[in-house]
């Protein structure tokens, strides 16, 4: 008869390891309050950002994580200052004039996801641009949520199934959970495993809401621009000491099913 001594070790030894997470994504804030710490206007902290999101796909890519989603501009961002909505869109653009190309020669895919109709038709064009030149590489996902929300995401995906019953493509008495999960933005992509959050806030701004169902949250201090690889493996050793239930008991994720 094994002593409980014994009995533990043997329970600790079947504890399932846990992998890291296939996709990441990052609720990019602190942008503001990091220039204004600084002396300088909020604006500059958006283009200080610009290399953290360098450093954060390059994270990605080398430790094998497959999808990467970014919350670059929400639906709710058009109601800041003017200027500082400017600045946003010069950014995208800027992202999307120099830095694909380094993207696609680390076999990068990027795809942008929410509303681009609220963009210009130049705007547009380079999107499309850039997911045609991209579309084949698979080293790493790298969604840029812009002009995004959660709750338009659902509604969205409400709308195009609903137009597919209407239409006879779609069936009513066949929609459940996964089906309506087709709909949804990155469908065609690993479950979201892990949202992180900078800036110190903790929330999610309407972000993923469908995608977080039974994602690992992380909310950390560190101002965006402030973000860089070391921050990232902090919180995936996080994640990765985690223990994941999906509605189970700790006890029948431990226990190896026969």
């Amino acid at each position: 008869m094994l002593s409980k001594r014994s009995k533990t070790a043997q329970t600790e030894a079947v504890l399932p390891e846990v992998a890291g997470p296939r996709h990441v994504a990052i609720i990019m804030d602190g942008n503001g309050r990091w220039a204004q710490k600084k002396g300088k206007i909020r604006t500059f902290g958006h283009k200080a950002g610009v290399e953290s999101v360098r450093s954060v796909v390059r994270f990605a890519r080398e430790s094998g994580i497959e999808s990467l989603t970014l919350f670059a501009f929400s639906s709710e961002n058009w109601k800041r200052p003017e200027e500082e909505v400017s600045v946003l869109m010069e950014l995208f653009n800027f992202v999307l004039n120099n830095e694909v190309k380094r993207l696609h020669k680390n076999d990068v895919r990027l795809k942008v996801i929410g509303d681009t109709s609220a963009f210009d038709d130049k705007l547009r064009a380079k999107i499309q641009k850039a997911e045609v030149m991209t579309e084949g590489n698979s080293a790493l996902v790298l969604n840029i949520a812009a002009n995004y929300g959660g709750r338009w995401d659902i509604t969205h995906a409400a709308r195009k199934m609903a137009q597919d019953v209407m239409s006879g493509r779609q069936a009513l008495d066949a929609i459940d959970e996964t089906k309506f999960g087709e709909y949804i933005c990155m469908a065609d992509l690993p479950e979201l495993d892990l949202l992180i959050r900078t800036g110190g806030e903790s929330r999610i701004s309407n972000f993923l809401l469908w995608q977080c169902a039974y994602a690992e949250l992380y909310f950390t201090d560190v101002l965006w621009p402030d973000f860089n690889e070391a921050v990232f493996q902090t919180a995936v050793d996080d994640f990765k000491a985690r223990q994941r239930r999906f509605g189970l008991t700790g006890e029948q994720v431990s226990t190896p099913q026969s």
